[in-house]
């Protein structure tokens, strides 16, 4: 029915005065279809709103995605006549549930109701129990875990057919007390996936309806095996028990489920070999049951059958996979997963068959050895390619690769990159022997969101095409050759960006401190100049906890506290700044120490001067900060004690002078993280005492040069003399003991020697080196 139908019809004053009070909690900040209300005469004319072309009754509400915040008033539902009620996928912060509601005089027509979709709290389902025509109800995603009778109120619903409980966090389930008050026997629809259920399937479950055909527990804590009562289900269509603990074998019968479309039980500890039986499910279009425990053999006489399967899932099996060179499947596939699966050392002949492949997954299969006419034009039309971690060879330079999602990391290719269409969304070539430059025909990649390059011997100036990638959110080009400078256009979606290990010269551009979604920048090891920028850092991700509602998925070197991490996700928690290993120079600024949610911050191996403020005191997520290696001075301020997280620092090599702040954390590291600071003391290196101190203040650079070679010269002599003992009595340590102990003497003085010469040489390159 069109709008101009609804203006010939005006509205029941009783209905809009319904409508109107359920506006009024609501905040329409998007200016959608409710805001559209009270602005036409007649409210049959609203928006999302629908009524009886006759009577004009409102029969239907539909403000599904309209961005609605606020109150759901429930009064919505004394429209005596609605039959359809769609609030679903709005940002509802609060329920207001009448206490009329619970005493409705109408014989409810409400047939469809679907709130699916808000994050809200609801602490009963008492509410739906007038709703006795209500046959569609859908609640997935609101928390019900204060609702310990849901499966009562729902059992007083005599004509509903689908139940869509979706992660509601529920808890309780089925225990044989309560199966008696549960009424299913008309249920068409049954998904209480991604719950709390923790519970052994009883046996007697699938007695209580033989209409079902649609079934998901999954992504619950259900054990115990599969009962045989499941064969009773002889129209279900969609049976999906995966990421549960269910153990034993897939029972044999399972292939007297003759209408079966949907079969997943990944991701339990079902063992066994796989039921031959389930070659019988003819009607079978996806097939998943990786992630278990399975052994045995599998071959073509499993799947010889399965004329209409379009999407088959064995990750992580066990199985030996004994399929002949020649076989030629009797279905054609656009889903394929054998990642993590023994499939190598050839390419499986069978797959270069499948040509409406759209998604292929061979991870880590064992893979070294292909057909390279075939292969590479298998490669060149599937969209969604991951290839990771083999040992596949071969120059793929001359081929344009149409995937949006393509993952040949971790395998030995060599030439120069290929080419890819524009529609690539997600590229990662990473840990292979690539050379060359970044192509040209890269420039159009305006669709790209990740890519990594990540340790190959790339070349040649590879940000040029940088400005034209305005969707990129992760950048990973480290341990390569690229030069040139950073340029001063980015995207503003850069989460990640990783420069790490190659030649990049020129500034740190002001563009890059002002990307608000950035949590992890690393420009380490390159030869970047001049100094940090004084600017207002726009790093939202660093001044305040994450907004980003996501893991940035993909693969990462991520260098904290000293050590190498390599992930494959980055939490948008885990903000990192390392600049180390460059020629920068002048302060460090003061907006630097403003990023209080920092938690890795590692300017070492630099020529940066100044000194360390008391705002760091502020920066209490740090866990990780290294500073070695500059000529940073003046004393390490009082307020660092305040870092209660910090797990690893190094001040080392700096000219900090003065005593160290006493506190818990600042004691707990070595004396390694203060070494080569002339002029600092106290716990963990030597004690700051009246006597040292004043001994320093008299003490001149020349009588500290003096003092230090009249100590190496008192030192040599001891070794000479030792040496000049050994060789006029050497024949007075024969005994072994003896003469253990005095190598172990001679070592120990020599290594004293080594280091006091060392450290006294570095003082005078510091002090006395050209220009310092």
């Amino acid at each position: 029915m069109s709008i101009n139908d609804h203006r010939l019809v005006q509205c029941n004053e009783k209905d809009k005065e319904t409508l109107l009070i359920f506006k009024k909690g609501i905040n329409d900040s998007s200016n959608g279809k409710i805001s559209t209300w009270l602005t036409e005469k007649y409210c049959c004319a609203w928006e999302g709103v629908h009524c009886d072309n006759v009577t004009g009754r409102v029969t239907e509400l539909d403000l599904h995605y309209q961005n609605l915040k606020g109150e759901i008033n429930f009064s919505i539902l004394q429209l005596e006549f609605l039959s359809y009620l769609d609030l679903s996928n709005n940002e509802f912060d609060m329920i207001n549930i009448p206490a009329t509601q619970h005493n409705i005089t109408h014989a409810s027509n409400l047939f469809y109701l679907d709130l699916s979709g808000i994050d809200l709290h609801m602490d009963n389902l008492h509410w739906i129990t007038p709703l006795s025509s209500l046959k569609y109800l859908n609640l997935s995603g609101i928390d019900l875990h204060k609702e310990t009778n849901w499966l009562q109120a729902v059992s007083t619903l005599p004509s509903l057919l689908e139940l869509q409980l979706l992660n509601c966090k529920l808890n309780n389930f089925m225990t044989n007390p309560s199966i008696k008050y549960l009424n299913m026997s008309s249920f068409v629809t049954l998904d209480l996936s991604h719950n709390n259920f923790s519970f052994q399937l009883p046996n007697g479950i699938f007695n209580l309806t033989k209409d079902l055909n649609y079934l998901s527990l999954s992504g619950n804590n259900i054990h115990g095996e599969i009962p045989s009562s499941l064969l009773n289900l002889q129209n279900l269509r969609v049976l999906d028990l995966e990421y549960n603990q269910l153990q034993g074998s897939i029972p044999d019968g399972i292939g007297q489920l003759p209408n079966i479309q949907y079969l997943s039980l990944a991701g339990n500890m079902l063992s066994g070999s796989i039921p031959s039986t389930i070659g019988n499910l003819s009607s079978i279009q996806y097939l998943s049951i990786g992630y278990n425990n399975f052994s045995g053999e599998i071959s073509e006489k499993t799947f010889s059958r399965l004329y209409n399967l379009d999407s088959l899932d064995l990750t992580e099996s066990k199985f030996v996979f004994q399929f002949d060179f020649d076989w030629v499947p009797p279905f054609q596939l656009q889903y394929l997963s054998l990642s993590d699966t023994n499939q190598g050392p050839t390419f499986p002949s069978w797959i270069y068959t499948q040509k409406s492949l759209q998604l292929l997954q061979l991870s880590r299969s064992g893979i070294a050895l292909v057909d390279r006419n075939k292969f590479w034009s298998l490669m060149e039309r599937i969209k969604y390619v991951y290839f990771s971690n083999n040992s596949m060879t071969g120059d793929i330079s001359n081929l344009t690769l149409k995937g949006r999602h393509i993952a040949l990391d971790h395998n030995n290719f060599t030439g120069e990159l290929p080419h890819i269409s524009p529609m690539g969304v997600r590229v990662d070539f990473s840990f292979n022997f690539f050379s060359g430059s970044i192509p040209l025909s890269w420039k159009n990649l305006k669709h790209l969101h990740y890519l990594n390059l990540w340790s190959n011997k790339l070349s040649g100036e590879a940000l040029v095409h940088l400005s034209n990638w305005k969707q990129l959110k992760s950048l990973n080009l480290g341990e390569n050759k690229f030069s040139g400078t950073i340029p001063i256009k980015m995207s503003q979606h850069l989460e990640v960006v990783i420069l790490r290990g190659n030649q990049f010269t020129g500034d740190i551009p002001l563009h890059i401190f002002d990307l608000s979604d950035m949590f992890h920048l690393d420009l380490a090891h390159n030869n970047l100049s001049g100094s940090i920028p004084k600017c207002v850092y726009n790093l939202t991700q660093m001044i305040t906890i994450s907004t980003i509602p996501y893991m940035t998925i993909g693969k990462f070197e991520w260098f904290t506290k000293g050590q190498e991490y390599y992930v494959d996700f980055i939490n948008p928690n885990r903000t990192t700044i390392d600049l180390s290993a460059n020629n920068l120079s002048g302060e460090v600024p003061l907006e630097l120490f403003q990023l209080v949610q920092l938690q890795t911050l590692n300017l070492s191996y630099n020529n940066l001067i100044g000194t360390i403020p008391k705002m760091i005191g502020g920066m209490k997520s740090m866990e990780s900060l290294d500073l070695s290696n500059n000529k940073l001075s003046g004393e390490i301020p009082q307020s660092m004690v305040l870092l209660n997280f910090l797990g690893y620092l190094n001040l080392s090599c700096n000219n900090f002078d003065g005593k160290i702040p006493i506190g818990t954390q600042l004691q707990s590291f070595d004396a390694s993280s203060y070494i080569d600071n002339p002029k600092l003391c106290g716990a963990p290196l030597n004690n700051c005492t009246t006597n040292e101190e004043n001994h320093k203040n008299a003490t001149s650079p020349e009588d500290e040069d003096d003092d230090s070679i009249r100590e190496s010269l008192y030192l040599g002599m001891g070794v000479g003399f030792a040496v000049g003992f050994l060789g006029i009595c050497g024949s007075l340590f024969l005994i072994r003991k003896w003469r253990h102990a005095f190598y172990r003497f001679v070592d120990g003085v020599g290594d004293k020697l080594y280091v006091t010469l060392m450290v006294k040489l570095n003082r005078f390159h510091r002090n006395y080196a050209p220009g310092s």
